[in-house]
């Protein structure tokens, strides 16, 4: 696996509302420090960053408007040259990637047509589900999801292809979305609607938060009945303490930025010199169930968290490499 950085720093762009531009610039600098830790995890050669496009509350885009904004943001993209690269996030998709691709060629994700990689989105649902197996064999002794009873909530472009998945594999779903036109899908899925508050809180086998973070904390994580938390959502915790308080009632949790690096996997094959080729990509993202296991033995044998188990591990892999005996004696 690789110990150093050697790529630029990859992280997608986020069009999102915030109250002010501090908040945004905090939310900026938190999920680029995920993204680094999701890199150095999946062993990627790459730094970890994040573009955010802040929104005031109430604002609606129009088309034109929406354009402008993305172009502006490639022209800074491309002012970096090439130190970052920007990828679709939430609030955005492959279409606005493709306006980006107007200012700067440092884009990702844009359509196989176009020479990319497409949506990563797949391939980040592939990533969970195998984390989801890895966490239920910590937690039932077997990676089997037939018959298993789990959550998913948040039915967006990650979390309704992994309910797909999982419907297929013949786990019972329970589903949620803050859009009740969602109803439909959980029809077809075979599914049981609830509202997401009311997931979260299921008597189920596994919970997936796959909508936006922050849904684990001190007042949310006592009233979970699931033994098992594993989902695509980014920043899960609301703050590190967390992840012990989620251990001391005895819940497996698998961390956010192993279980969703599908996506970012995906795009750091697009940017080998070999270029994209899709079975190594979903070779690659099935590694993630392997990681995961690795990461909750060593949380086991160090008698820690596996947040902390999964930070050592993106620090090892961050740390420059050591120069040979040689070399250090010129």
């Amino acid at each position: 696996m690789h110990s150093t950085v050697r790529g630029p720093s990859l992280g997608g762009c986020r069009m999102w509302t915030y109250d002010d531009s501090r908040a945004a610039v905090r939310d900026a600098l938190r999920l680029a420090e995920g993204m680094t830790y999701k890199s150095a995890v999946a062993g990627l050669p790459l730094g970890g960053g994040k573009g955010v496009i802040m929104l005031r509350p109430g604002t609606t885009l129009d088309a034109r408007a929406r354009k402008a904004a993305f172009l502006d943001f490639g022209e800074t993209v491309d002012r970096l040259g090439g130190t970052y690269v920007t990828a679709e996030d939430v609030g955005t998709g492959p279409k606005d990637m493709s306006v980006i691709a107007q200012a700067t060629r440092h884009v990702t994700g844009l359509s196989r047509r176009r020479g990319g990689s497409g949506d990563p989105s797949p391939y980040t649902a592939l990533g969970v589900l195998h984390a989801i197996e890895a966490t239920c064999e910590r937690a039932f002794g077997s990676p089997a999801l037939e018959g298993r009873s789990i959550a998913v909530v948040g039915l967006g472009h990650v979390g309704l292809p992994l309910a797909r998945r999982l419907a297929k594999a013949g786990a019972k779903l329970v589903v949620a979305d803050i859009d009740r036109a969602k109803r439909e899908e959980a029809a077809r899925l075979g599914a049981r609607w609830m509202t997401p508050a009311k997931a979260m809180t299921a008597a189920v086998d596994l919970v997936a938060p796959c909508a936006l973070g922050g849904v684990l904390h001190h007042d949310s994580v006592p009233e979970l009945q699931a033994p098992a938390v594993a989902g695509a959502a980014n920043n899960q915790l609301a703050d590190e303490s967390v992840a012990e308080l989620l251990q001391r009632r005895g819940i497996v949790w698998a961390p956010d930025f192993v279980a969703n690096a599908g996506g970012i996997i995906n795009i750091a094959v697009e940017l080998e010199p070999a270029g994209y080729d899709p079975r190594r990509a979903e070779a690659r993202t099935r590694e993630i169930g392997d990681t995961l296991r690795r990461i909750f033995d060593d949380a086991e044998r160090a008698g820690t968290t596996p947040l902390a188990a999964a930070t050592a591990l993106a620090h090892e892999r961050l740390r420059p490499a050591r120069p040979s005996r040689r070399r250090a004696a010129r």
